[in-house]
């Protein structure tokens, strides 16, 4: 049995400040020098970046569907092994999907931290802390923190409409032009966003003063200001699960490429973890950048941003003839979402203009507005299920052959619907993002391990 503090950051509702105060408190806690490890809930590839950025330490995944209970505990066991505090974001609203955040509080005992955005409630903040606590009979509660507040009187009107003033942790004030005299104040656009998300802390020069002016602003709040001893009100027993899973050592004496640059960003540290665990040494490339692949025996092309670096893209023909070359030579190569556009002929952008690709996979890729596809997804790999999601903007027509199809949760695989996987030769590409711990048979399959 290990025991630490911990916190379940979740919110109403989306984009009520749950990443903004996720990362600010991480950061806030490690400058003081207290060993923070966060999590996030759900199958997100962008806030964690921050996250790490926050903490220096890897950011991975709890979801009781995509991970299963018991690697969701094993992970929580380890990280209390060696932190001073856990942290966890929520996903979207406290009690949205299935599972939820609240899902997950509750299975683990861990605290909630609601965020809510006051900036056009008074008395009705109180009644919202109310509800979120107790909607459902036992979840764990922490408190409540106010975010985007308008002055010290605003403050005031919240706090007062609480049921149970121990509730309240502070608020953050809500500016767009930084920092007023004598009050830390959150910008309003700290963490930017764009059409999949946040964008991520390695795109912005500034990304370590902007989590700097968060955990600034957190410090003056009841929150911020509490020491390593009063976090263990919230201490919590997260006991060593009576299963650990052995993973099979099936890339063992294999090199896997993985690639790694902004286009190309949308990776899992688990998965990453999982392929070192298999027995593989993993070597990290920049598909814009570099001109050859690294030496290798098989490639992971992530998802991440390739509509935003198409002529990049199209240029490194080096990159092109690479990748040609390694599957010509039978050497396996995984492309997810982003990873299969790129190796697409062409994308036509939301502008309407038509930019050439690699073509690698005979296709065409169309960016879309809104969005095409969301949600958790399943799939068949080598008699094995492999879990992970989709979310993506842009739809696609290929005509390689599709040797799978992806389902939703408890859902069988139907002939058109869900995410088709593709199979050309050694090369296997979907929309699917993939959780390589959900199935190291299946993710060895892939990648060309043993049994493949």
């Amino acid at each position: 049995m290990t025991r630490c503090p911990a916190l379940l950051i979740a919110a109403p509702a989306s984009g009520q400040g749950k990443t903004t105060v996720t990362a600010a408190l991480a950061r806030l806690y490690t400058r003081r020098g207290l060993k923070v490890r966060v999590f996030k809930c759900g199958p997100d590839f962008l806030d964690p970046h921050w996250h790490h950025l926050a903490s220096g330490a890897p950011v991975h995944q709890l979801d009781l569907w995509m991970n299963g209970e018991a690697d969701c505990a094993q992970r929580l066991h380890a990280a209390a092994q060696e932190a001073d505090l856990l942290l966890i974001e929520g996903v979207m609203g406290l009690f949205d999907g299935d599972p939820s955040a609240a899902d997950l509080a509750q299975r683990f005992g861990v605290p909630v931290l609601a965020v809510v955005d006051a900036s056009a409630m008074a008395g009705t903040f109180g009644a919202l802390a109310f509800g979120l606590q107790h909607y459902r009979p036992g979840l764990p509660w922490a408190g409540v923190l106010a975010n985007r507040v308008g002055s010290a009187r605003h403050a005031d009107m919240l706090r007062s409409g609480l049921r149970a003033p121990g509730d309240w942790l502070g608020a953050l004030m809500r500016v767009t032009t930084g920092a007023e005299a004598g009050t830390a104040r959150v910008p309003g656009a700290l963490l930017p966003e764009r059409h999949l998300g946040l964008v991520a802390a390695h795109e912005l020069a500034d990304s370590q003063q902007r989590l700097d002016v968060a955990a600034d602003a957190l410090e003056g709040t009841p929150l911020g200001q509490m020491t390593a001893p009063d976090l263990q009100r919230w201490a919590v027993d997260f006991p060593l699960p009576a299963h650990t899973a052995v993973v099979p050592t099936l890339l063992e004496g294999r090199t896997v490429a993985v690639g790694r640059d902004a286009a190309f960003c949308f990776i899992y540290d688990a998965n990453v973890q999982l392929l070192e665990q298999m027995g593989a040494r993993v070597v990290f490339f920049s598909p814009l950048r570099d001109t050859a692949l690294p030496a290798c025996d098989a490639v992971w092309l992530p998802g991440g941003y390739p509509e935003l670096h198409t002529v990049q893209i199209a240029a490194n023909t080096g990159m092109q003839a690479s990748l040609r070359a390694h599957v010509a030579a039978g050497k396996a190569l995984w492309a997810e979402c982003g990873g299969m556009m790129a190796l697409m002929e062409s994308i036509t952008l939301a502008d309407g203009s038509t930019v050439p690709l690699w073509g690698l996979l005979p296709g065409r890729v169309t960016m879309q507005r809104r969005l095409a596809a969301l949600g958790p997804q399943q799939v068949a790999v080598a008699g094995q299920t492999l879990r992970g999601h989709t979310f993506h903007y842009s739809t696609s027509d290929c005509s390689a052959p599709v040797v799978a199809r992806t389902a939703r949760p408890g859902e069988a695989a139907e002939p058109g619907t869900g995410e088709a996987l593709y199979g050309q030769g050694s090369l296997h590409a979907s929309y699917f993002h993939a959780w390589f711990p959900s199935s190291p048979t299946a993710t060895a399959h892939l990648l060309g391990g043993a049994g493949a």
